[in-house]
């Protein structure tokens, strides 16, 4: 049983709840703490080889004073965000020098994610409050009072209100009261934010600046800005001769009054689902009730390989797994199954999604959920026999939830099939002999094509 930290403050709580929302239950930490019993940073999550690190900090810039703008914005611009970008430089040394995590500030509960300092991919995030009203107040312009952000080579001295310069060769994601929430529910993937954060230290390092009203904007510049080579959003141009990127306010703004973004908000509701398929198992393997031999905190489970999905795969995957659930036929007291076969988004990796509905008297029997594990490892066999180019399936099975009376458990399979010898063909081919998985002549095959904004129907 593992017992995580809520948070301290408010904001971290508010915090600690998107980044459980965005990481799963299972790969986000608030308030681990180091050896020397200090704290390491507000929020560690890790997932593979991704580290990322969160510090919280609220300070209220003063709304009526006598004092000089600029003598109380470097003081708040000094204890908000230069000191927790100082802290978290230090937190990315103490993860790579290798030195110990716990959960709680005695160290009787070690860190229960492994970390590789020499392969870690780090993300260090600093979410700022109390500056939002008074940057409403200075310019008309600035629609959500976010912060004005600048990655270049700074010299660190003074800059103007609510413009904060960042190191481009050591850089700190600032994300303020109104758009570090943006960010997170936006891409409340591990897949999604890691492929956000990455680009943007890309554009960071190939230009000589990269700046922007508000993370939000830079956010929705990121949205709607493809790479037709890769299909995937992109910061900034890839032609060569452009040495810098300035977003303009307004970005964010003006592209969620769009009707394809708000049609994409509505379609993307039943992906969810899959969200709260894997955090029930997060959950039990928090509580230790989960049962099986998966090593779900070290990435070798199916639960680890369906976390990767990003949002827009999640909504067709959860998709076709309801329209299953629908479909199931209805034949009383006769032992029914069916299985579907859906590919994720990642090459060579696909989903066996398994139900089953047995007469009571079978239902009843003490074995029974060891007979229903081997049937779907069987139909994961037979996936891959049927499927040569899969090098992992994923194994999904539970009692048809259309007949499960509102009560039902989930086997998780990962079949690791890279190497896949003779021998394995044949005892898989046996085994199907009679199940004839993937071999019915009601066997049907569709082909869809899906992409990530949903526009309106004409």
């Amino acid at each position: 049983m593992i017992t995580k930290s809520s948070g301290i403050t408010a904001t971290e709580q508010l915090l600690a709840k998107f980044c459980e929302r965005s990481f799963l239950k299972l790969w986000s930490y608030p308030n681990p703490f180091k050896d020397d019993r200090h704290e390491l940073c507000d929020i560690l999550a890790v997932f593979g080889d991704y580290v990322f690190i969160f510090f919280d900090r609220k300070n209220q810039l003063s709304e009526v004073s006598e004092k000089d703008p600029q003598i109380l914005w470097d003081k708040w611009k000094r204890k908000v965000i230069d000191r927790q970008v100082n802290t978290a430089h230090g937190a990315e040394r103490y993860i790579r020098s290798g030195r110990s995590i716990f959960l709680d500030p005695k160290g009787n509960t070690p860190f229960p994610l492994a970390i590789d300092p020499q392969r870690a991919i780090i993300h260090k995030i600093v979410v700022a409050h109390g500056a939002k009203d008074a940057c409403k107040r200075v310019s008309d312009q600035n629609i959500y009072g976010s912060l004005a952000i600048s990655y270049c080579e700074t010299d660190g001295i003074s800059t103007q209100p609510f413009q904060i310069e960042i190191d481009k060769k050591n850089p700190v994601h600032i994300f303020d009261s109104h758009n570090f929430s943006i960010v997170l529910e936006e891409l409340d993937t591990i897949s999604d934010l890691s492929n956000y954060l990455d680009d943007k230290k890309r554009a960071i390092a190939k230009y000589d600046f990269l700046q922007y009203c508000g993370e939000e904007d830079l956010l929705g510049h990121y949205l709607l800005n493809n790479d037709n080579e890769t299909k995937k959003h992109i910061i900034g141009t890839k032609q060569y001769v452009v040495n810098g990127v300035m977003i303009g306010e307004g970005e964010w703004h003006d592209f969620i009054k769009t009707d394809i973004y708000k049609n994409t908000k509505k379609e993307n509701k039943i992906s969810y689902f899959w969200d709260e398929l894997i955090q029930r198992t997060c959950q039990n393997a928090l509580d230790g009730t989960l049962s099986g031999n998966s090593n779900i905190l070290r990435g070798e489970s199916a639960i680890f390989e369906m976390v990767k999905e990003p949002r827009f795969i999640r909504r067709v995957l959860a998709d076709k797994f309801m329209q299953a659930v629908a479909n199931f036929p209805d034949h009383p007291n006769q032992f029914t199954r069916q299985v579907t076969f859906l590919p994720s988004h990642i090459p060579n990796v696909g989903y066996v999604f398994f139900q089953l509905r047995t007469p009571d008297a079978f239902l009843s029997q003490p074995d029974y959920c060891v007979k229903r594990r081997i049937l779907l490892e069987i139909a994961c066999g037979a996936a891959k026999n049927k499927f040569p180019h899969l090098i992992k399936v994923i194994g999904v099975g539970m009692d048809a939830p259309k007949f499960a009376g509102g009560t039902n458990s989930e086997d998780f399979i990962l079949l690791p099939c890279k190497t896949w010898g003779n021998d394995m063909r044949a005892y898989y081919e046996e085994q199907n002999q009679e199940l004839k998985f993937f071999e019915t002549p009601r066997l049907k095959k569709y082909n869809e094509h899906i992409t990530e904004f949903v526009p309106l129907e004409p």
